[in-house]
């Protein structure tokens, strides 16, 4: 077993990127106390880690699909910056509100709606995210699972590469599994 010395996180580097990730999430924006203010840490993280496609647009935009759950934490979040942009925070329930969106989040009380939202979105930069269980099955971005009490993510890798989004290596390694990518 490693001690935790700076020469076992560099023997270590996943978990040492696991925790620098823990650590800034709870510097920058306070320790989350509930579930959902864990999963809202998790899709403003999700902005820093992914790459879209370049546009002029001064914000970055978290929509909330339908029965959004995440509203009221994600609102802590709003105007910050997040890849040198504003960060926005909306809710969105047809395609054309989408339109502006670089991140959607479909709860999973919305799980009959998936389908319809996925094909809303089926080829343009949009990070797709939802704790419904399956949702990268479907063909959905990043799917949040709960396990052991914990709160991790699966990615998709092949639909992000599809609407034109790039995730990060480290979040790649950080994901409990990745879809579509051998790692």
């Amino acid at each position: 077993m490693c001690a935790r010395t700076p020469s076992c996180f560099r023997k270590r580097p996943v978990g040492w990127l696991a925790a620098m990730l823990l650590a800034w999430t709870a510097f920058a924006f306070g320790q989350p106390d509930s579930e959902p203010q864990l999963e809202a840490a998790y899709l403003v993280n999700f902005m820093k880690y992914v790459d879209w496609p370049a546009n002029n647009r001064p914000y970055a935009t978290i929509c909330l699909f339908g029965r959004e759950t995440l509203g009221p934490f994600l609102t802590a979040y709003e105007g910050r910056s997040v890849g040198g942009k504003e960060l926005r925070i909306r809710r969105a329930n047809s395609p054309d509100d989408m339109a502006n969106c670089q991140l959607v989040f479909i709860p999973d009380v919305e799980e009959a709606r998936i389908g319809a939202v996925l094909r809303w979105v089926y080829d343009l930069p949009i990070l797709t995210v939802s704790d419904s269980d399956g949702f990268t099955r479907l063909g959905g971005g990043i799917e949040l699972t709960r396990s052991s009490g914990r709160i991790q993510f699966i990615v998709n890798a092949a639909s992000l590469s599809r609407n034109g989004l790039t995730p990060s290596s480290q979040m790649l390694r950080l994901a409990q599994r990745v879809i579509g990518v051998d790692r």
